[in-house]
């Protein structure tokens, strides 16, 4: 994976002799065009051509020199961004999303013009400090730059954009809490495109595999501990609903778990994130339209994943443990059938009514498990379950799913900071109702109605009075509402949620 170098420079902007300067523009209560002073006579004489007006995301792209009368710069390029007026920038989750999506119109601007090295003079702007400004700025340029390659044949050098190689702040204060923001951001966007690319990869070019050996190596890097479980040991522990989905297919299974733990003593958060790398809909068979999207299956999986990564580099006080149950579902000659009855680990019996629903089979035997075994504070899934959350939220929110009204509003606040908003749906005797079978203790479908709660109500049956949430990211896991820094695709939704939750972890649930 590309990774770009992003550098604090207390330095003058005048010197910087790189590929394109960025300058960002607000427009003032007197309808004025507000930077830098040094582009002030600049400004004023672009207002009377009335050619760029500072409005939100409005672009002019300029190119040194400008004459003596204005300003001598360096650079090869000026791109002069508009963010609009700034009595409308109050609030902070509109701004935070604001220089988010300026980040990404500086990334494809950059891609527009093959650049490989830009500067962003960095200013306070409406209240933010100029570290936030820079924390934000730097998650905008860096997802919107993300590119997957891999498969293509070899590009032609010195036609094919490879993206950004440096990205350059230029300030006048003090460089060290400004790198503090600039680090935070770097961390979370690595790990943001690292989900993508797992998601982006074929379902022949991500096994269960894959993941484990990709656990391995956070760990090793990392110091995390890293246990991977196989088939035989899964049939010894009793996790039913994992051993009967893999059943049709000749790809074995995987268990993986990945910790972190702080050197005092903490609190644990178990995050488990559903890992079905290709999804046929076993015996009750997908229509083929569509199915070529079911390798993105595996989104709740690669987003706790490489959540673990910044969790690991950024050492929070709290424990987290990751669990990663991951096989693919196919309708191969010992494939689980309708009807069928198994049994979860923990001793719930369930009975199949559509092998098509087995993400709530996995992630059943990963939840009842990972209690069992770590006793966790609270518990967060994550998972692409059903269809049933595009119907309801279309590709705009999350659904959140929680038996703990605290912990479902600190992952709505945590979603609300990144601009990855969560929207709660109820539980309830009356879904969990819908579930019950007449031969076994449970059955994997509720009917036609409230499909996302009724999956949701299933996994509650594992998870007692734990404090818990359900992520169903079916409908933002790819194509996610259209952003500048967010590409068609996988969006690596749910990575940045997890990390600010994390963050901002309290314990305040029972």
């Amino acid at each position: 994976m590309k990774s770009t170098q992003v550098v604090v420079s207390k330095s003058d902007v005048i010197n910087y002799s790189g590929d394109l300067l960025v300058c960002l523009i607000t427009v003032n209560e007197k309808e004025v065009l507000d930077g830098i002073n040094l582009l002030s006579p600049l400004l004023q004489k672009i207002s009377k051509l009335e050619e760029f007006n500072g409005k939100k995301g409005e672009l002019l792209q300029l190119y040194p020199s400008f004459g003596d009368d204005y300003v001598k710069l360096k650079s090869k390029r000026l791109l002069l961004i508009g963010l609009g007026k700034i009595n409308d920038l109050d609030e902070p989750v509109k701004l935070r999303e604001l220089l988010r999506s300026t980040g990404g119109l500086i990334a494809q601007q950059c891609k527009k013009n093959h650049v490989k090295n830009v500067c962003i003079s960095l200013q306070p702007c409406a209240g933010f400090k100029r570290e936030h400004v820079a924390e934000y700025l730097t998650e905008g340029v860096l997802l919107g730059d993300y590119k997957f390659s891999k498969y293509k044949k070899k590009e032609i050098v010195g036609k094919t954009y490879h993206g950004l190689k440096k990205l350059v702040f230029f300030t006048s204060s003090k460089t060290a809490v400004i790198k503090k923001g600039v680090e935070r951001a770097v961390n979370c966007s690595l790990s943001v495109n690292a989900a993508r690319d797992m998601a982006n990869e074929p379902g022949n070019g991500w096994t269960p595999v894959h993941f484990a050996r990709y656990a391995k190596k956070l760990a090793r890097n990392h110091q995390l501990k890293c246990r991977v479980l196989d088939k035989k040991e899964m049939i010894e522990l009793g996790m039913g609903g994992l051993v009967a989905v893999n059943q049709g297919s000749k790809e074995p299974p995987k268990l993986i778990i990945l910790e972190y733990r702080p050197e005092a003593k903490s609190d644990t958060i178990l995050l488990v994130g559903k890992g079905l790398t290709f999804d046929s809909g076993g015996i009750s068979l997908k229509p083929a339209s569509g199915m070529m999207d079911m390798k993105y299956d595996m989104c709740g999986g690669a987003a706790v994943l490489s959540a673990m990564e910044t969790i690991a580099k950024e050492k929070p006080g709290v424990g987290v443990v990751a669990i990663i149950p991951s096989t693919d579902n196919l309708s191969g000659s010992n494939a689980l059938k309708p009807g069928d009855v198994i049994t979860h680990f923990g001793g719930i019996t369930s009975e199949i009514e559509n092998t098509d629903a087995e993400g709530r089979l996995i992630l059943a035997d990963s939840l009842a498990y990972g209690i069992e075994k770590y006793e966790p504070s609270c518990i967060v899934d994550l998972a692409t379950l059903t269809g049933a959350v595009i119907v309801a939220l279309g590709h705009h929110y999350t659904g959140i799913l929680s038996n703990n009204d605290k912990l479902a509003k600190q992952l709505v606040d945590a979603g609300t900071v990144c601009s990855e908003p969560l929207w709660r749906l109820p539980l309830g005797e009356e879904y969990s109702k819908q579930i019950e079978s007449r031969v076994a203790d449970i059955k994997n479908t509720g009917g036609k109605t409230a499909g996302t709660i009724t999956a949701a109500a299933y996994l509650q049956k594992f998870v007692g009075d734990v404090p818990w949430a359900h992520l169903d990211i079916a409908g933002t896991a790819w194509d996610f509402t259209e952003k500048t820094y967010i590409p068609k695709g996988p969006s690596g939704t749910g990575v940045r949620t997890l990390i600010e939750f994390i963050r901002g972890w309290k314990n305040n649930l029972v």
